[in-house]
């Protein structure tokens, strides 16, 4: 079996290939970090040596299935891994034209959480690290350089930290890709087991918790997570700030905005205690349509009205913008089959 080399980090490519010279190992990797599809693009390796590496390696075990693009600029790839699953990765630009890969890190999802199409899926696997790097070096084939990461795609994160951990090392390797680490998010929907992990285990990078509610029973209802009692509300908000604390890093809690279900008065009031002694940012997002999902997007009052009440309680409130609607690339779209019927 070939060496998959989007999931090695330079020591380990060496030790793989067998290689003589320590150094080559560095020089693959950043070849590998660069996104090269082909051997024969590593110049400054000798012809023999890429020969070699023909014979012994391979530079990408996913395949882009097709390339799905949205007016407002951003981009959704439909991936497929060897074993025939399909995965989703999305492009998103914002107003300052900042560049962020939004990845996937299983085929599928467990968690069940009712407005969320990938949640409809069921869990098929996790990815490795390599399908991981791939999703970003893919996107940056396609748009260029990019900005961010965020782990916000097809998964719960908590559910596979050691293969995104592993993903995180190669993609900041100083030696590659070079990514910062003050760049990267990881988004779950509340397993508090993972959250003291990532605090206590690293990496130090940005967290952010998709809260939705915080009324406990409405909360279990839309996201069955919360059904056990190590990730209740209570056990959620001591984890929210121990990460807090330990990092020195403020965390997002998002909350997905459901007509008639989370937008009134109380559920503004609920989410103000939550926050209360939390060093946290509030980031508001209006539900995106799922065909089949018994859910209605908020109005624009509904929306305006949960933010002033939010931001007279002296919080930082963001409303997330919707974009790559057209192609089911948006918030809880994934796996969502898009407007052009693909």
């Amino acid at each position: 079996m070939k060496t998959v080399l989007t999931g090695l980090l330079p020591d380990e490519i060496t030790e793989s290939l067998e290689l003589d010279q320590k150094f080559r190992g560095k020089q693959i990797f950043k070849w590998v970090g660069s996104g090269v599809y082909s051997f024969n693009e590593m110049t400054n390796l000798s012809l023999d040596l890429r020969k070699q590496l023909e014979e012994k390696a391979i530079l990408r075990i996913t395949q882009i299935s097709e390339v799905l693009k949205d007016p407002d600029g951003t981009i959704k790839l439909r991936i497929k891994l060897h074993d025939s699953h399909i995965i989703e990765t999305v492009l998103l630009i914002d107003k300052e034209e900042r560049k962020t890969a939004c990845v996937s890190c299983q085929a599928g999802c467990a968690m069940k959480c009712v407005f969320c199409m990938t949640g409809t899926l069921g869990l098929a696997r996790n990815l490795t690290a390599a399908e991981i790097v791939e999703q970003f070096l893919s996107l940056e084939k396609i748009a260029g350089k990019l900005d961010n990461i965020v782990f916000m795609g097809m998964g719960e994160p908590m559910k596979n930290l050691s293969e995104i951990r592993k993903a995180i090392q190669i993609l900041c390797n100083k030696d590659g890709r070079a990514l910062s680490s003050k760049r990267i998010t990881v988004s779950t929907c509340g397993i508090v087991k993972g959250i003291y992990d990532l605090a206590d285990n690293g990496p130090a990078i940005r967290l952010a918790i998709s809260l939705t509610t915080a009324d406990e029973q409405l909360r279990r209802q839309l996201m069955p997570v919360s059904t056990a009692e190590e990730n209740n509300l209570s056990q959620l908000k001591k984890a929210v700030q121990y990460y807090a604390e330990k990092t020195g890093k403020r965390v997002t809690l998002e909350a997905a905005l459901l007509h008639d279900k989370n937008t009134d008065t109380q559920s503004a009031r609920n989410l103000i205690d939550f926050a209360q002694g939390l060093n946290v940012n509030i980031n508001l997002i209006p539900w995106n349509p799922v065909k089949n999902l018994p859910f209605t997007e908020p109005s624009s009052e509904e929306i305006h009205d949960f933010v002033r009440i939010l931001e007279n309680n002296h919080l930082n409130v963001t409303v997330r913008t919707r974009r790559g609607r057209k192609i089911g690339g948006a918030c809880g779209q994934l796996g969502k089959v898009s407007s052009n019927g693909k």
